[in-house]
């Protein structure tokens, strides 16, 4: 599934379904059409609205995730990535992963976001 606004590469694809899975790349907090936003809940939302454009493309949505991994540049980026978070996953928040490392492949990204969804 390829989400308006996206493309894919020989390398790379927003996501995919195997089976009733659905699996969202990691998106980054940044874009090159709208730059970088410097603060880590901005930069959370973005990955998350993300990942929520590859779910709906898919037929499913952010309330059928079941499972996240969080890569952090920074580990004092940890509460704030968590409030944003939190807006995406109010009631019942799916598990979760993250790791701290040493960069992203964008300059600019605090945060990448993948995710599995189930299809409803």
């Amino acid at each position: 599934m390829v989400p308006a606004g996206t493309s894919v590469s020989p390398t790379l694809t927003p996501g995919i379904t195997l089976g009733n899975l659905v699996f969202a790349s990691g998106q980054l907090g940044v874009s090159r059409e709208a730059g970088a936003d410097t603060t880590i809940q901005a930069q959370t939302k973005r990955a998350l609205e993300s990942a929520k454009k590859v779910f709906e493309a898919a037929g499913t949505t952010m309330r059928n995730v079941g499972k996240c991994t969080v890569y952090l540049v920074d580990v004092k980026d940890f509460q704030g990535m968590n409030q944003s978070y939190r807006e995406y996953f109010p009631d019942s928040p799916p598990a979760r992963t993250t790791v701290v490392v040493a960069a992203l492949v964008s300059a600019g990204a605090k945060v990448e976001i993948e995710c599995v969804a189930v299809m409803p």
